[in-house]
């Protein structure tokens, strides 16, 4: 059997192992850390259990054609619920927006803030399902090798679709603030300020309020585990505690990865860690980028997070809440724009134990907070201690609840620990952004150029950031090898 080894264990690495043994492979995976997961790590302490990065479950289909590709569903590794409503955006004191599960009780409640709203938002809707099937039936499980796999009779029609923005089709029709945000939101996912993020693109809002908001039971953890557990039914391997130094090569081929316990050979080499940090990997002359080349690339944004246990419940909030009570443009314009520390941040609060009380003790409650930030920003965990006293003054200040005094312990994760923990370019959090210079075949190439037998996967190349895309990078880079093994190996 011919010898894979992947570099990293996140949702694009276990997504390829299971893919790569399922064609006969002998496959390794191989992860820095103390878990398997990557984002999707599980922080436990004192009985409360932590998802430390990934919380909206989005695009249930995605995951379901990936279980189904080795006739599995996903209630065989793990159960989902629906939530109802999906989330709570909060714009002031007591003045919040619940967006339900069901799309026409969505629709009623656009109706309701904005008259008229009711006809646009339909026929808005019904343009990002069909943006949502052409993309990913016929545009994110390609390779991104040549501009040709963008274009069909499909999107040609759309082409407009790819010079204008979200911000003008959005705005074009709905003109309440409030709604406004709502809409624009979901594209954040994809890294991108809405006016720098093609039209095209609002097939997210189709994955919001067309399919819903889901729960995996035990968090995002338990969809990685539910992964591993797949992939090692097909006789992957998995090594934990493995940072990997070296990838050795001869003759413009991989020949093992040398980690700080030892040497695996390869045949051929996957990796899914970050892709800037792969390269280091490599001798100079071995590169598909310069380090400047990662400068220049607009990054999604880092985050600011927070994992919070609570002594009491926090009946006031739902399981997703977003505070959208400070100006959406302002911070974005400070995360993408001028690159400074938020002076007014937006931000997300989760508290799955609402849904979940098994995350934590009887009686008790987990917080997870989140405030997008730039990338390359200084970091400390004074910055951190000053953000956090925000989210609760904030908190406190639209719904009433005063968490600070429930508060058990606190701990937090920034920018220079996405560079530590995960090897992340720059700091980012989700990847590269979703531009329109950034996409398909202008992103990162999931082959190295110059070594024959080594690919990339991962939220820094196609088809992009989040974990469906996640998922169907995996898929692709496996797609694409075993379509050209007699070339490869």
């Amino acid at each position: 059997m011919k010898k894979i080894i992947i570099v990293g264990s996140g949702f694009s690495s276990l997504a390829s192992a299971c893919y790569m043994a399922k064609a006969g492979f002998e496959v390794t995976v191989l992860e820095k850390n103390e878990q398997i997961g990557g984002r999707a790590s599980l922080m436990e302490i004192d009985g409360f259990k932590f998802d430390m990065g990934p919380s909206w479950y989005w695009m249930p289909d995605i995951f379901e054609r990936f279980f189904a590709d080795f006739n599995k569903k996903v209630s065989d590794y793990y159960q989902l619920e629906k939530l109802s409503p999906g989330y709570r955006v909060y714009f002031g004191k007591n003045d919040f927006i619940d967006i339900s599960d069901e799309p026409e009780e969505i629709i009623e409640t656009f109706d309701r803030i904005e008259n008229g709203s009711a006809r646009h938002l339909r026929t808005f809707m019904k343009k990002a399902k069909s943006n949502y099937e052409i993309a990913m039936q016929d545009l994110v499980y390609n390779p991104g090798k040549s501009v040709l796999e963008l274009v069909s009779v499909e999107t040609a029609k759309r082409l407009p679709l790819f010079v204008h923005n979200i911000s003008e089709t959005v705005r074009k029709n709905i003109k309440n603030p409030k709604l406004r945000s709502i809409l624009e939101f979901p594209v954040l996912f994809l890294g991108a300020k809405p006016n720098n993020t093609p039209a095209f693109y609002n097939f997210m809002n189709h994955a919001d309020f067309g399919m819903g908001t889901w729960y995996p039971k035990g968090g995002f953890n338990a969809v990685a585990k539910g992964m591993q557990k797949l992939a090692e039914e097909l006789g992957v391997k998995f090594l934990v505690n493995e940072k990997v130094l070296k990838i050795q090569t001869e003759n413009n081929s991989a020949k093992s990865v040398i980690t700080e316990t030892g040497i695996f050979e390869a045949d051929i080499v996957i990796s899914g860690a970050d892709y800037a940090h792969t390269e280091t990997l490599l001798n100079r002359d071995e590169k598909n980028y310069s380090a400047d080349y990662w400068q220049k690339k607009t990054f999604a944004p880092s985050s600011f997070l927070y994992y919070v246990a609570f002594d009491r419940k926090v009946p006031q909030l739902q399981h997703h809440n977003l505070f959208f009570d400070t100006d959406f443009e302002q911070h974005a314009e400070e995360i993408y724009d001028t690159k400074s520390l938020p002076k007014k941040p937006l931000f997300y609060a989760n508290f799955s134990s609402k849904t979940d009380p098994d995350l934590c003790p009887e009686g008790k409650e987990i917080g997870f907070f989140l405030i997008p930030v730039a990338v390359d920003l200084e970091d400390s965990k004074e910055i951190h201690d000053q953000y956090f006293e925000l989210i609760m003054d904030r908190i406190e200040k639209n719904t009433g609840e005063n968490l600070r005094s429930a508060v058990i312990f606190m701990k937090s994760f920034g920018v220079n620990d996405f560079k530590e923990r995960y090897h992340s370019c720059r700091g980012n959090a989700y990847g590269l952004a979703n531009t329109l210079l950034q996409t398909s075949v202008l992103r990162p190439q999931i082959d190295n150029k110059k070594i024959k037998n080594l690919f990339y996967t991962g939220q820094l190349t196609v088809p992009g950031p989040g974990v469906p895309p996640a998922l169907i990078s995996g898929k692709v880079v496996t797609d694409y090898i075993l379509k050209n093994k007699n070339r490869i190996l």
